[in-house]
């Protein structure tokens, strides 16, 4: 199937770089991601989306900020209990269950050790651990494939645990960072998914800046039996990151 790019008019392409915006355009059949590559070849870092959302598709190098994904481990798991307790990730998160230390590795464990569909990422930035991500093949819980459009895509959840660390623009950008390393993971795989609480604006927003299109409104059971009125949110991987 043609990209949603190919045969359309070329969408423009802002890469910002300290005080200077580099312009161009995503020609037809290329994706948002090799324009802005495309854009700023004389700049030295990689692009990364800062909001792909309006009509002007605009990216930022900024080479003094460096995150890194990297696996988490059972050592992390305390942190991650950490986080799963503060007040601004329990307000959606808290339908998970209890969130004490031996619920967490009971829970997050498997995941961990790879016993699991679901892989987990610590999100590092500068060396700092801010929050995590995990993801999974959509296909390998049936209950979640039952209410998806594509069974195939790769679902995903994403948390800034650190609350120094919220409010800074860094969810974007965190989920850049997974995405592209995803697009190797996952070669195959046409579309990414994620379905946030409809009131979580905050969460809606950083999709809406990577490239995320909203879809569907639609109700998702919780571990603690109530009922979550979430939107699928889907990325076109071939349009945004080629």
């Amino acid at each position: 199937m043609p990209s949603r790019t190919e045969g359309a008019d070329p969408v423009p392409v802002v890469v910002r770089h300290g005080g200077r915006e580099l312009t161009g355009a995503a020609r037809p059949g290329e994706s948002w991601a090799a324009a802005a590559a495309r854009v700023a070849e004389a700049v030295p870092g990689d692009p990364v989306a800062e909001d792909l959302s309006g009509e002007v598709k605009r990216f930022v190098v900024e080479p003094d900020q460096r995150i890194v994904l990297r696996s988490m481990a059972r050592g992390d798991l305390p942190i991650l209990g950490r986080w799963l307790r503060e007040d601004h990730v329990r307000r959606w998160w808290g339908n998970d269950g209890n969130p004490g230390d031996e619920q967490v590795v009971a829970r997050y464990g498997p995941r961990v050790d790879g016993t699991t569909p679901t892989r987990m990422w610590v999100a590092d930035v500068n060396g700092y651990s801010v929050g995590f991500v995990q993801d999974y093949r959509i296909r390998d819980y049936p209950d979640v494939a039952l209410l998806t459009p594509d069974p195939d895509a790769i679902g995903l959840d994403y948390v800034v645990g650190e609350p120094a660390w919220v409010g800074r623009g860094l969810g974007a950008r965190i989920l850049w960072t997974w995405m592209v390393r995803a697009r190797q993971r996952f070669p195959d795989a046409s579309a990414y998914f994620a379905a946030p609480d409809h009131a979580n604006a905050a969460s809606l927003r950083i999709l809406d800046k990577v490239g995320f299109a909203r879809g569907t409104w639609f109700d998702e059971p919780q571990r603690d039996g109530t009922t979550a009125t979430v939107i699928g949110c889907t990325l076109d991987v071939r349009r945004v990151l080629g």
